[in-house]
């Protein structure tokens, strides 16, 4: 994918038309706005309508949110990095990942903005409903929070320092992906599907920016 050069300041130019330029922007209050009304929601007409037990409540989000991390994965290097031939896919691509592989700092391009999000959040929810049933107003829920600690944490690494020393190798093992590995370490919020997928940074040698060696 890394077939440009990074450059860590400024920001792509996607569309010609500014409505739709627009539309490729968000910041995390915007999508934190849209999604945490809708987990509140479902997590209380689950409860309070269907009636569902606290366990399963507790056991079903946290199967949710597990999943997230297996999706995140599987999208990130099986969508987001696939290699085609076809201008029309890399465009789509570029649009869709690529331009954050170019401008990773840009902070108005590290959430998905609402419209696709949301497009995507109903079509995933419509087949969690088609196999679960009235669990997919657990277990969505699940998956979306875990979605929103997935984008935070994305946020936080392009966006600023570590807030705390222990957060480090969380940074670092993220811009390895950017800077130095784009075909490895595709987990953001975890690093667990890469081991088991034997996708790890093979990098070796410490150093806390790689960005600044690349």
């Amino acid at each position: 994918m890394n077939t440009f050069k990074i450059k860590n300041k400024g920001q792509a130019t996607l569309f010609q038309s500014s409505m739709l330029e627009r539309l490729t922007k968000t910041s995390p209050q915007v999508i934190y706005s849209i999604y945490i009304p809708l987990i509140l929601a479902m997590m209380a007409y689950a409860a309070f309508v269907l009636h569902a037990p606290g366990l399963r409540l507790l056991l079903i989000f946290i199967a949710g949110m597990a999943f997230w991390t297996l999706f995140e994965y599987l999208m990130h290097r099986f969508v987001f990095h696939h290699h085609s031939e076809n201008p029309r896919i890399q465009r789509i691509l570029y649009t869709a990942h690529g331009v954050h592989h170019e401008f990773p700092r840009d902070k108005d391009r590290l959430f998905m903005p609402p419209v696709p999000s949301l497009i995507i959040a109903t079509v995933l929810f419509s087949i969690f409903f088609g196999i679960l049933k009235h669990d997919a107003f657990i277990f969505w829920p699940g998956f979306v929070t875990g979605y929103l600690i997935y984008g935070t944490m994305h946020y936080a690494i392009h966006a600023m320092a570590p807030p705390f020393a222990f957060l480090k190798p969380l940074w670092r093992y993220h811009h390895l992906h950017h800077y130095r590995e784009p075909d490895k370490g595709f987990g953001v919020s975890s690093p667990f599907w890469d081991h088991v997928f034997g996708t790890v940074p093979r990098t070796k040698g410490k150093f806390d920016n790689p960005e600044e060696r690349s």
